[in-house]
């Protein structure tokens, strides 16, 4: 958990988790949070989707392991997050166009965008996007390896198809779900389509049974009533993440 946040202070990370030390879900914090070999290691970077609190770093990496890395990192998301990225980000003009540097036969990092709702394989694990209810295009994904699954949520309010997709994937080891907001923040949360503590109990009834929520991107702002709620729900299988928790499945 290299980033549990939805916000910045010198104390909260922007939300960034790394699997098996190659793979990232999202890079908010990213060169925050990992050495320079460390960010060397990383191979592949699926996005949910291209708000700034989740692609932060990205430009700093691609900078950092220029000349580092063996090969480029791939960049994965469904089409329109790429698109938005190309257009908005690297573009040459905000930062450069790093999928044609130092040439375009030899890139420091690629963007692969992928079907929705399709499996693919991304560096050992098989993972595949599916849209969530957010305020732009964004994208929850289900990640395996042959012998457990996981699922990020990605930003989101209620929402069916990722739950429904979790329920079949098999051995379903852990929840990653966002919470933003406390409850008397619910209008904010509804308009911006992010969880409170409470549209979130309520939402863990499409969960798949008996598996641990694990709770990121708190506002750091309000993150002291979020807990004292979440607290209140007396929900065993929360658990409100940290930066750098590490997790095992």
């Amino acid at each position: 958990m290299l980033g549990a946040y939805g916000g910045s202070t010198p104390h909260h990370r922007q939300t960034s988790f790394l699997l098996d030390d190659t793979v990232a879900v999202d890079a908010g914090a990213l060169t925050e949070s990992l050495s320079l070999e460390a960010q060397a290691r990383v191979r592949a970077i699926l996005l949910t989707h291209s708000h700034m609190d989740h692609v932060a770093s990205l430009p700093f990496l691609v900078e950092n392991v220029f000349g580092r890395a063996e090969g480029p990192i791939e960049v994965l998301a469904p089409a329109d997050v790429v698109m938005s990225l190309q257009s908005h980000l690297f573009n040459d003009a905000l930062w450069p166009d790093f999928t044609r540097i130092p040439n375009h036969l030899l890139p420091v990092f690629n963007f692969r965008a992928i079907e929705v709702g399709k499996p693919f394989r991304v560096n050992g694990l098989t993972a595949m996007a599916i849209p969530v209810w957010h305020v732009v295009p964004t994208y929850g994904y289900v990640i395996s390896d042959e012998s457990s699954s996981i699922v990020f949520s990605g930003d989101t309010g209620p929402t069916e198809a990722i739950w429904e997709a979790a329920r079949s994937a098999p051995n379903m080891k852990a929840v990653f779900v966002e919470c933003s907001f406390p409850d008397e923040m619910a209008r904010i949360a509804d308009i911006s389509r992010h969880f409170t503590p409470a549209s979130l109990h309520a939402e863990m009834a499409k969960f798949p049974p008996d598996v641990p929520v694990n709770v990121y991107h708190m506002k750091p702002p309000t993150l002291a009533a979020l807990r004292e709620q979440v607290a209140a729900l007396d929900e065993p299988r929360i658990r409100l993440l940290h930066d750098d928790d590490f997790l095992e499945y």
